[in-house]
């Protein structure tokens, strides 16, 4: 009729212009800490990109790779079961966890008690 209008909406999401995503690189201390028999990882990507998350011994040894792969920005949450790569049981004692980006690296130490 006469007093009809049409209104065109045009709009677009762009997930890397949301707020809620992290500003900075993180990678957080393990919780729990010491643990038994696993323990939760958690970090933060501001972007895209390749990433590795790799459990050490004391002396430097690969223990495990838990992650190697493409993953989007955002707040990321990895588990350890205290497994080695041959899905062997670990002995206790001191471990450390790297986070590896083409931007950033990062590593912390946490315990194991049995």
């Amino acid at each position: 009729g006469p007093y009809s209008e049409t209104l065109v909406v045009n709009s677009s999401l762009n997930t890397h212009s949301n707020n809620y995503l992290p500003k900075e690189f993180k990678l957080y201390q393990n919780y729990p800490n010491p643990f038994n028999p696993s323990t939760a990882i958690r970090y933060k990507l501001p972007f895209d990109g390749i990433v590795n998350v790799s459990i050490y011994d004391a002396k430097g040894k690969l223990v495990k790779t838990l992650l190697n792969k493409h993953q989007t920005a955002g707040f990321k949450t990895l588990m350890w079961d205290s497994l080695d790569k041959n899905g062997n049981a670990v002995s206790a004692g001191l471990y450390f966890y790297t986070l590896t980006t083409s931007e950033s690296q990062n590593s912390m130490k946490m315990i194991l008690l049995k």
